[in-house]
């Protein structure tokens, strides 16, 4: 039993008590399962940031439901990825950057954590630049007084971290059902081609270069390089514990709350192509952006279905900027062991935003190109959560086993395939099958 007292516990620590009965075998079902249920949902706000609405909307106006199929690829490698991830948290108690900062050449180590930090700031651009839009939209603000906004929000719900892991899982949880909720109903009002669905879900095709481009994208909004490091960083000591069996035990639980979390979020990237497959597509397929989609959304589907859109749009963007400074956090201090203030690191990395909004970049163009560069970025911390959680010295018996590393690889060459005929786009090399399509 805990020697925690009742009359004075947190919520994490009631949390930590909870886990540590069910580990004992003294809870069972739901009562057993729901202490360890929070990583995961936090990790999984990456995968629902307004990057994603971008590229989702763009794929599902341009192509229909062409696209389905690499939402539900990515998320699958995303599921894949981070049950790895918080299984290398649980057995070594260390996060992905920190073993790498033990085991790596310092070279290497200053390479991944300056390509991480990119990947850090090209988040926080598509995080903060969604929260941003979504109220000005709503209000009619400026950007720039919208960005602040956010900064100024976002901070005050970060400060929620010195209060335990409990409340932040609680506060990101409320986001996370607010944006399901809110495409739930977008499909009510608009119902969609179930069959059509069902067909573009699982059949591969890609029609042409531009669509290679988003796919590209789809998957840089999916599958998140600061969630796979913040991922592991959660998962030591948050439930402790004290021999193989309950490392074991733990892994199981962590391993349903990713099935069930990122599942949740596959199906609401799903939701997000659906509706704009549905709203967009047969009249509106030249629909670029998110201001031009709320615009457009409203005169066709209602006030209702477009206060829903941005509903979901503000609950993203505010959610994915605290969970992406959290892992902008954790990438500086255990790569390079350089701490910043909090308000700093979050002045930092508004920097970019508020650039793009100086400039005049186009804002959801912004957003697709982050999550691009996001893509590109992705293969430095697949390859190295690979060979770390593969290697039987960091992992013990814990280790990957052979199925589990070759479909991680996989995964990985996959991706890497991607990004290099993104390259050879962009350097206008022609790629043989996308000119016979």
């Amino acid at each position: 039993m805990s020697d925690i007292t009742l009359p004075t516990r947190t919520l994490s620590a009631r949390a930590t008590f909870a886990g540590q009965e069910a580990l004992a075998g003294r809870r069972r079902g739901l009562r057993g399962f729901l202490p360890f249920v929070g990583p995961a949902v936090i990790a999984s706000v990456a995968y629902m940031d307004p990057g994603n609405f971008a590229t989702n909307i763009q794929g599902g106006a341009q192509f229909g439901y062409m696209l389905l199929w690499v939402v539900v690829a990515a998320n699958l490698v995303a599921m894949l990825f981070q049950s790895l991830s918080a299984r290398l948290g649980i057995v070594t108690g260390q996060s992905l950057a920190a073993l790498c900062r033990e085991r790596y050449p310092r070279p290497v180590v200053y390479a991944m954590w300056v390509a991480s930090e990119i990947a850090a700031m090209a988040t926080d651009l598509a995080e903060t630049l969604g929260a941003a839009i979504g109220l000005s939209l709503l209000f009619g603000l400026p950007l720039i007084v919208s960005l602040l906004i956010t900064f100024v929000a976002t901070y005050a719900m970060l400060l929620i971290q010195g209060r335990g892991f409990r409340p932040m899982e609680l506060l990101i949880g409320v986001f996370v059902a607010t944006i399901g909720a809110c495409y739930v109903a977008e499909l009510v009002i608009a119902p969609p081609d179930w069959a059509a669905v069902g067909y573009h879900a699982v059949v591969p095709h890609l029609a042409g270069p531009e669509s290679v481009m988003l796919a590209v994208g789809v998957i840089g909004a999916t599958v998140m390089p600061h969630a796979i490091y913040l991922h592991s960083s959660l998962m030591p000591g948050r439930m402790p514990a004290r021999d193989d069996a309950e490392r074991r035990r733990v892994i199981a639980f962590s391993n349903r709350e990713v099935l069930i979390a990122l599942g949740f979020a596959g199906l609401v990237n799903m939701a997000m192509m659906t509706m704009a497959a549905v709203m967009f597509h047969p009249g509106h397929a030249d629909i670029a952006s998110i201001e031009t989609a709320y615009q457009t959304l409203i005169p066709l589907m209602g006030i209702g279905a477009g206060a829903l859109f941005m509903l979901s749009l503000l609950a993203s963007g505010f959610s994915s900027s605290v969970v992406g400074t959290m892992a902008g956090q954790v990438i500086m201090q255990d790569f390079v062991h350089f701490r910043i203030p909090l308000w700093l690191r979050r002045v930092v990395t508004m920097i970019p935003a508020l650039l793009v909004v100086a400039v005049g970049v186009g804002a959801t163009e912004a957003l697709v190109v982050s999550q691009v560069v996001l893509s590109l970025v992705l293969p430095v911390p697949m390859i190295a959560l690979l060979r770390l959680t593969g290697d039987p010295r960091v992992m013990g018996r814990f280790a990957t086993r052979r199925l589990t590393r070759i479909a991680a690889t996989v995964a990985a060459i996959l991706v890497l395939a991607l990004n290099l005929v993104l390259l050879l786009q962009v350097a206008g090399i022609p790629v043989p099958f996308l000119a016979a399509t």
